[in-house]
């Protein structure tokens, strides 16, 4: 979206929410940037007013939020996320408006067409990963852990376990076996603080490597054995990963060092995050 200019030279306020961890946008200023109206507040009524479905939604779609108002003082206004001003704008019948609305309407193009064909959806993540800087020889294996990663999530649906709370358990089980860390306790090795930043892309070959060992191999014993219960299942990732971190500190002895290093994608001064 960094190409398309919709804002020109309107100043649009924007607050960071620490407890989501997103940009919010005031909903007022983009309204005036996309209409040039004398009177926003007034446009978004009139919007509200002949859009039901977003007048009903309008609690959930805004959060008001602490910014400097229009009279210099700190005070609540209504703001947006992304996700919130894509709804707002689909509303605003405004020729400033349509470069968003042709974009919405190529991606969601384009998804319709990765539902088809998900090599597409593929193709898409690869050149995502090149245009942030990452090596193709990295991109190839953290597109194969992808794989790896749905095959095992999809054999713990096949055994009814569908939580994300239970993946997180589960998945925190073959990392400790594996790394003697959990993801979280990962995230923090690198140096990474944000709830948002994912792990796997800010780790290394190796790292990448064992984190496909650990995963595949317990997608296969739990093929084998036929788990019952969460209980089971659990004990199925610690033996899976255990099979990966025996692997790795075998890797350790051979290489006279650590597999795992807080070196993470954002020190990498020739590359972006890719989020």
């Amino acid at each position: 979206m960094s190409n398309i200019k919709l804002f020109q030279d309107k100043k649009i306020r924007s607050v960071w929410n620490d407890e989501e961890e997103q940009w919010y946008f005031s909903v007022y200023d983009v309204v005036e940037a996309l209409t040039d109206s004398n009177d926003p507040k007034q446009y978004i009524k009139r919007m509200r007013s002949r859009d039901e479905a977003l007048n009903l939604n309008w609690g959930t779609i805004c959060t008001p939020l602490e910014m400097i108002a229009l009279d210099g003082k700190r005070r609540k206004v209504q703001t947006a996320n992304i996700k919130g001003l894509f709804r707002i704008i689909q509303s605003i019948p405004s020729p400033k408006a349509e470069p968003f609305k042709l974009w919405l309407s190529q991606v969601g193009y384009e998804r319709m067409l990765e539902i088809e064909n998900p090599e597409l959806a593929q193709q898409r993540m690869k050149e995502l990963y090149e245009k942030k800087g990452y090596p193709k020889d990295w991109i190839d294996k953290r597109l194969r852990g992808i794989a790896i990663r749905q095959n095992l999530t999809d054999e713990w649906k096949r055994r009814g376990i569908t939580e994300e709370r239970d993946y997180a358990i589960l998945t925190a089980e073959i990392s400790k076996a594996t790394f003697g860390m959990t993801p979280s306790e990962y995230k923090d090795y690198k140096g990474l603080t944000k709830k948002n930043q994912n792990l796997r892309d800010h780790m290394d070959d190796l790292e990448l490597i064992f984190t496909m060992l650990g995963e595949r191999v317990t997608t296969e014993i739990s093929q084998k054995e036929d788990p019952e219960t969460f209980e089971q299942s659990r004990q199925i990732a610690k033996r899976g990963g255990k099979v990966a971190g025996v692997a790795r500190k075998e890797t350790e002895r051979e290489l006279g060092r650590s597999v795992s290093t807080p070196a993470n994608y954002l020190q990498q001064p020739s590359a972006q995050q890719l989020e």
